[in-house]
């Protein structure tokens, strides 16, 4: 079973209409550091975490991006594709990636249209909020991980993900 993860942003706060279990993925293309679109509503079928830092680069977005980089082997041999996602362009996302050697692709969002739509934008837009989503295989929200942890965060996530694949 063919799985995937976006990876989170800074919690600031959530809205009562935010993104809850139940709720269907947002269905929206998105460069992706491989060169292609992405659209997760081509990954029905297989498991998503979506994982959203604030900016690239940045010492916490650092170590979030290499716990799940470090813990990356887990994902892959449970079938499972990791995104991460931040407000960055292209570029700044294609060179966090290779700095860092992170082994999953990263999300570009400068127009904030996947932030919105997970309605996890924080300080006034200005950044996106440090959370974790996790995506059925029916395309809806299964978990939530608001103000996701810097560090610790990929065990965290892949506990949760076993629970709903057991």
């Amino acid at each position: 079973m063919k799985s995937i993860i976006l990876l989170g942003m800074m919690f600031i706060g959530v809205s009562a209409w935010a993104l809850q279990p139940g709720d269907a993925a947002p269905d929206m293309e998105v460069d992706c550091t491989n060169g292609s679109k992405v659209n997760l509503t081509d990954h029905k079928g297989s498991w998503v975490v979506v994982f959203f830092y604030p900016r690239a680069f940045t010492p916490g977005c650092t170590a979030q991006s290499c716990s799940m980089r470090d813990d990356y082997s887990q994902f892959k041999e449970a079938g499972i594709v990791v995104y991460g996602a931040s407000l960055d362009n292209l570029e700044r996302q294609n060179a966090f990636k290779k700095e860092y050697e992170l082994p999953y692709e990263l999300l570009a969002d400068p127009d904030k249209r996947l932030a919105k739509a997970f309605d996890t934008l924080g300080m006034g837009g200005m950044i996106a909020s440090r959370n974790t989503f996790i995506i059925n295989p029916e395309g809806n929200i299964a978990h939530r991980f608001n103000g996701a942890r810097t560090s610790g965060h990929a065990e965290e996530v892949m506990t949760k993900l076993k629970s709903f694949m057991d």
